[in-house]
């Protein structure tokens, strides 16, 4: 296979987040002297808080700092000494008070990321399966890698799509014992809710079927007691549901806290739950104070703290409900998620609330997709309703302004979120006074002079190159090698062109870019379900192409205006083609381009590197080799030279239908075996049309041993009209392969042909970089910026990834 240099998923997320650092909205300090609740400061500003998750101010309350600051003078500031052998003095009476609370015994933590660590893996056996929500907090899905180093099946679903978890329970139900699924009760991004309801009918429909619930968000707020969102509506706690609460955020102190009615696995959990056994427990302080915010929960006074937040919620939603705002789930829950689809917007308007004297959270990726960037408010009891009032008036005042300075708008928001808004008129991309645009929609109507001197100059990608393209795969019959093409080119008024590029829409296996590890998982799916995991993409160039794809006149005045107008007319065709992705791609990591794209909404990943090898004119073999380095010169003399009399090598501009025939078949070999750069395979009227055209020519290897008259390797290659040789595909017998060099031979015989021919440029593109770089190429990395609607494919395979890992 093929090796390459994979994209990291971290890497693509410290992108993301240092950028947002770079522009002030995260890993800010809190400067205050002493906290309130109500305001913080920072760089020298006070603002209202509107950030916390704190909802009923409990962390402010006068009787849990005194029961904290009494626990800390009569135990210590730690009881240093796991719980197993014994827990400290107020232990006893902290579990006691949430036990009447619950009417239910729980199990305390000392926080819920280690809470999930200490019970998922005991609740989960060996026979049974997990299916979680994409969005369940991370904590649930880091638990849950644990559960893969022992072979239990691990599954995902888009959000809340209840008929996606049913194919997975009836996928699942005869594999394993009990598939649990795992979901929050309130999300902590959108404040929406879990279908509980629903899922406790899929219980009754599915006995299999057991439910995890991270409550953490619907704490205090809500239920008698203050119980959470969860045991609201479930009312009593059945033996298929386990539910996870906290001691921290609303509740005001620290902990978390774990309930399941099934006292043997309560008791298995506590004997042998990971961290409950060999980690050190909670402070005395933090369970002074979670008895003394028990005793508020316990009390009638907690029906006030939840009727006041209530009131204020309800308040806040009266006063957007005036406006326009895109709030993205309205419901009573102290969670608002303000949309702005792109981070250049959500950076803009949070500094115009800061400036305004208002603290808000930013919402990005990974949290939420990069396109549904965003802003999360929370109220809390510390705010009053004057700042309430004061905060919506300022976010609908500065939300247009927002808009205009980042050239966004209400109707981008509102695709972007998939919201429906009968009076949200979007209008097109426009030419002005300063810029016209041409769209077409093949290459045919495009001067063929223009179009080769400004990006007919690399690979596949001159004017002839393009009409090969269209002519094979426009309308092709086969969906997965069909491709419709949009050329766009940017003029001034003087008809300058200041952009030009090229796009193409068609369906990609989402693993494309994926590890051989994932798609090789995938590919036994795909037997039985060909289309499983697939999307329809809308790109710059073409899978048959790389290199780069656009012409930009970096000089002229007006050519950030005319990539920003490119980027508002290509996300208008993916939002009119409802494409899954959106994707620019083949991009130098210097490029010009980068800020403006990522603040468009856009994720950057390193692609696999391209190769690019300047030929300059030699005369022979001896002359090429002292070109090398003398570690490559020794690869060359004693791993291709040597093998190269083995070989007969033939140049042919038309192959013969039983020459064709056996090229088709040496290339589905490759193509088969190189899941590294994993596509849906090429049909033969690809190759058919390569025959007949004058541009392509077959560099075709024969073992002289081989005595049944059949080929052993091919190269595929186009004579680009800009005098570059890119050799396309290869196609080999792996029968030979190892043994006789087959490989390098065919990247030598290119790079001779070339020289024969007087091209100096061989665009070798991706993949095996090792063995090309030993053959005198030059390494160019690349990196892809990418438009998703969601997440869900990301984390899955980013899932899938870390299941091998743990294998």
């Amino acid at each position: 296979m093929a090796k390459i240099k994979h994209n990291n998923f971290i890497d693509t997320v410290d992108d993301v987040l240092s950028g947002a650092k770079n522009e002030g909205v995260l890993h800010l300090y809190a400067e205050d002297k002493f906290l309130s609740g109500r305001t913080i400061q920072i760089k020298g500003k006070k603002m209202f808080h509107f950030g916390t998750t704190g909802y009923l101010g409990l962390e402010q309350d006068n009787r849990l700092k005194q029961a904290a600051i009494k626990a800390i003078e009569d135990f210590g500031t730690q009881f240093p000494l796991s719980k197993s052998y014994i827990s400290h003095p107020l232990y006893a009476e902290l579990e006691a008070k949430i036990e009447e609370m619950y009417e239910i015994p729980p199990i305390i933590t000392k926080n819920s990321t280690l809470g999930h660590l200490a019970v998922i893996p005991t609740l989960i056996r060996d026979e049974d399966a997990v299916i979680m929500d994409h969005q369940v907090h991370w904590s649930v899905q880091n638990a849950c890698q644990l559960l893969k180093l022992r072979g239990i099946p691990v599954e995902m679903i888009r959000h809340n799509q209840l008929n996606m978890l049913e194919e997975k329970i009836k996928y699942l139900s005869s594999k394993c014992n009990k598939i649990w699924y795992m979901a929050d009760g309130v999300y902590s991004m959108y404040g929406d809710y879990a279908p509980i309801d629903e899922l406790i009918q899929l219980t009754q429909k599915y006995n299999q079927l057991h439910l995890y619930f991270d409550d953490v968000h619907g704490m205090s707020w809500k239920g008698k007691n203050g119980t959470g969102f969860v045991f609201d509506t479930i009312k009593e706690l059945p033996e298929n549901i386990v539910v996870v609460g906290t001691l921290s955020k609303t509740f005001g102190a620290s902990g978390a806290t774990v309930f399941c009615s099934n006292e043997k696995l309560r008791n298995k959990i506590k004997n042998f739950g990971g961290p409950l056994t060999f980690s050190a427990q909670l402070e005395p302080a933090s369970v002074g104070a979670a008895i003394a915010s028990a005793n508020i929960h316990l009390s009638s006074e907690i029906n006030l703290l939840q009727n006041d937040l209530a009131d204020k919620i309800a308040y806040f939603n009266q006063l957007l409900s005036n406006g326009s705002l895109p709030i993205i789930s309205k419901n009573d829950s102290p969670v608002l998620f303000l949309g702005m689809a792109t981070p250049i917007t959500a950076y803009n308007f949070v500094h115009r609330l800061f400036n305004e004297g208002f603290f808000l959270n930013l919402g990005i990726y990974p949290a939420v997709p990069i396109k549904n960037t965003g802003i999360r408010i929370t109220l809390s009891a510390h705010n009053q309703k004057d700042d309430i009032k004061a905060l919506a008036q300022a976010m609908e005042y500065h939300f247009p302004k927002a808009l205009e300075d980042t050239n966004n708008s209400p109707g981008k928001i509102h695709q972007a979120f998939g919201l429906h808004n009968k009076n949200i008129v979007e209008s097109k991309s426009q030419n002005n006074s300063e810029l016209f645009v041409e769209v077409k929609n093949s290459i045919k109507t495009i001067d063929p002079v223009e179009w080769n001197n400004l990006i007919g100059k690399q690979n596949i990608l001159d004017y002839e190159g393009l009409l090969y393209l269209e002519n094979t795969f426009s309308k092709h019959p086969d969906p997965t090698n069909q491709f419709d093409f949009y050329y766009y080119t940017i003029r001034d008024k003087d008809k300058t062109i200041i952009l030009m590029t090229f796009f193409t829409f068609g369906i990609w296996k989402d693993d494309m870019l994926s590890t051989e590890s994932v798609s090789s998982q995938l590919e036994e799916i795909r037997k039985s379900n060909p289309m499983y995991l697939t999307s329809k993409i809308l790109s710059m160039g073409c899978l048959f192409t790389e290199g780069q794809h656009y012409y930009e006149n970096k000089e002229h005045p007006l050519a950030q205006k005319a990539l920003q107008l490119l980027l508002d007319l290509v996300e208008e065709k993916y939002n009119t083609l409802n494409a899954d992705r959106l994707v620019l791609r083949d991009f130098k990591e210097d490029n010009n381009w980068n800020k403006t794209i990522q603040n468009q909404g856009y994720f950057k990943i390193n692609m696999p590197e391209s190769c690019v090898l300047e030929n300059e004119t030699w005369y022979s073999n001896e002359e090429f080799s002292e070109r090398l380095s003398s570690r490559s010169r020794k690869h060359f003399n004693k791993e291709i030279l040597a093998y190269e009399n083995l070989y007969h090598v033939a140049i042919k501009q038309h192959l013969s239908p039983k020459e064709l025939e056996r090229a088709y078949e040496l290339y589905r070999n490759v193509q088969a075996n190189n899941l590294a750069i994993n596509t849906f395979p090429y049909t033969i009227e690809v190759f058919e049309n390569m025959n007949s055209s004058n541009n392509w020519e077959f560099i075709i290897v024969t073992l002289k041993e081989n005595k049944n008259n059949s080929f052993n390797g091919i190269m595929f290659c186009y004579k680009n009209a800009k005098n570059v040789y890119v050799p396309e595909l290869i196609g080999m017998d792996y029968k030979w392969a190892k043994e006789y060099h087959l490989y390098r031979q065919l990247l030598f015989q290119t790079i001779k042909r070339a020289n024969q021919l007087g091209i100096q440029k061989i665009d070798f593109g991706l993949s095996a970089t090792f063995e090309k770089k030993k053959l005198g190429a030059t390494i160019v990395p690349k990196v892809a910026y990418i438009q998703a609607r969601d997440n869900y494919v990301l984390e899955l395979l980013n899932n899938l990834q870390n299941n091998h890992k743990l294998r």
